[in-house]
């Protein structure tokens, strides 16, 4: 009798589960803003405590939107693309995956350009350092986060519990191959911290005193260098890479400034640890021509 009741009590846990499990899934499945198709929906992972969001490239692709004064609505709900890869966003009827195919998308479909001020050769060198940020400086912090000590990594990402420890564990397990197949994660930990120190040193240099990156006014590949450092700079706590950037670097640290006062003069609103911190989930930016980026839905 015992062995009955046990297997009757087994199979209501179970359907229990399953029926959450499907009503998650088929929650996260539905389009959640019914908004027109000139309104992009970016879909990410949500807001971090210390940034408006806790990885790079989230952060690129929004300030992209602000940059180009482009019609947007968050989604914070974390659900991943085709791809199976965040940002990403739904724009004209179409769902565009990775932040760059995003980024290429909005200029050709809008007519816009961002570098229109940039000769050819500019360009060429924005693009080349976009991608030492992007593609290479960028694996140096994941394996600084993601290594042997994650209490770094612990104060950043938003969880507690079982879902933190799962999330740690998926992340380590990911980084730990795509570094390796990347080539950077068979390098030892002082090679590839001279990397890092080499990159983030090369775009201070680069950078020097000029306003922007590429000059004195902002252009796109602001958006990807902005991204980056933010990481560094307030994602990366006590880490190698932000001691370095504030005590070696500071002219980094005053760029990032400058893009905050220029692009993010609400970001105290997208901080979860801020005490002016709202939730902007399904709140549309730059509604109607001429809006600020504190315009809401309503």
């Amino acid at each position: 009798m015992l062995p009955q009741i046990l297997i009757a009590v087994f199979v209501i846990v179970l359907t229990s589960l399953l029926c959450k499990i499907g009503h998650f899934l088929y929650k996260r499945s539905k389009r959640r803003h019914n908004v027109s198709p000139d309104v992009v929906i970016l879909y990410q992972i949500g807001r971090g405590p210390f940034a408006p969001s806790v990885s790079p490239f989230p952060l690129k692709l929004e300030t992209f939107l602000r940059m180009t004064k482009t019609p947007y609505v968050n989604d914070h709900s974390a659900k991943f693309s085709s791809k199976r890869k965040t940002p990403w966003m739904e724009y004209d009827g179409k769902s565009i995956a990775d932040s760059q195919f995003c980024v290429e998308y909005i200029k050709k479909k809008r007519g816009i350009d961002a570098s229109k001020h940039l000769s050819p050769a500019e360009r060429g060198i924005a693009r080349a350092f976009q991608k030492l940020a992007e593609e290479n400086l960028y694996w140096t912090m994941c394996l600084e986060m993601f290594g042997d000590d994650i209490s770094t990594v612990k104060k950043v990402i938003p969880y507690t519990g079982i879902k933190l420890w799962f999330t740690l564990w998926f992340l380590r397990r990911v980084i730990k191959q795509e570094t390796w197949g990347h080539g950077i994660g068979r390098h030892t930990p002082d090679e590839v911290w001279s990397i890092a120190v080499d990159d983030m040193t090369a775009i201070s240099n680069f950078l020097g005193d000029k306003d922007f990156f590429m000059g004195p006014e902002p252009s796109e590949v602001d958006c990807a260098m902005f991204g980056m450092l933010v990481m560094i700079l307030w994602n990366m706590p006590d880490s190698k890479h932000e001691k370095y950037a504030k005590e070696h670097l500071p002219n980094l640290v005053e760029y990032c400034e400058r893009m905050k006062a220029r692009f993010w003069p609400d970001w105290d609103e997208h901080i979860l640890t801020s005490d002016r911190y709202q939730n902007d989930d399904g709140k549309i930016y730059f509604k109607e021509p001429g809006d600020s980026i504190f315009r809401s839905e309503d």
